[in-house]
């Protein structure tokens, strides 16, 4: 079975979120922050969404910055993901 997203749809892989700070001390479950950043999964065709052409500019594998509080989280096959409209994405991160 595969997840396919819709029209302007965009399905995304969170990363975890951060457990340590970066000077080493280790933060509690309760106030870890939830990660805004995550690896592309799937992505819709676009196409003609509320009269108007949407074209895709996310691809499958890339890293992106979404916004916080967007999208619906879901569980498929053991794993949790968030399916967003690509308009939600903020950038692509480029290494």
């Amino acid at each position: 079975m595969k997840l396919k997203p819709i029209f302007d749809r965009v399905v995304l892989l969170p990363k975890e979120a951060e457990k340590e700070t970066q000077s080493g001390i280790i933060l509690p479950t309760a106030s870890q922050e939830k990660s805004q950043i995550a690896t592309v999964v799937a992505v819709g065709e676009g196409g003609l969404v509320d009269g108007k052409e949407v074209k895709m500019q996310v691809k499958v594998g890339q890293e992106v910055l979404y916004t916080k509080y967007s999208g619906t989280e879901c569980s498929f096959e053991g794993k949790k993901y968030i399916v967003i409209k690509q308009t939600d994405i903020l950038a692509i991160l480029e290494k």
